[in-house]
């Protein structure tokens, strides 16, 4: 098991081009730890605006009244991809994994798997 701080810098190193990656509560909109890859993006900014995008698609699953869980929600920009991976444990519930990755260097399917990985690891 590892701990936020370790899985966010464990997401960095091992994800081809991963930019930045954050621990956000979605209840409050904080991050709980961010490790940034140089890549000039303000974690706390970004980790703010994807609870917005969290909770409405969790509302939008209620009203139409999806019995079922969000694995991960997928931003595609002109140069990035930004993952964003709900926790699924008990001690995780109302968190979220967010990775911003530079487009041309990123396997988009390895940093899914990669950041599942990383999620069954992560011990909050």
């Amino acid at each position: 098991m590892a701990d936020a701080d370790n899985s966010l810098r464990q997401a960095m190193s091992t994800v081809e081009g991963a930019i930045g990656a954050a621990l956000v509560d979605y209840g409050s909109g904080m991050a709980l730890g961010t490790v940034d890859g140089g890549g000039g993006l303000d974690l706390t900014v970004a980790a703010a605006g994807n609870t917005d995008v969290v909770r409405a698609k969790l509302r939008t699953m209620e009203m139409l009244g999806l019995n079922d869980g969000i694995e991960d929600i997928l931003i595609t920009l002109s140069s990035q991809y930004h993952l964003i991976r709900p926790l699924t444990s008990r001690s995780g519930k109302g968190l979220f994994l967010y990775l911003a990755l530079d487009k041309r260097r990123a396997n988009l399917a390895m940093a899914r798997h990669q950041l599942a990985k990383i999620e069954a690891e992560l011990e909050v």
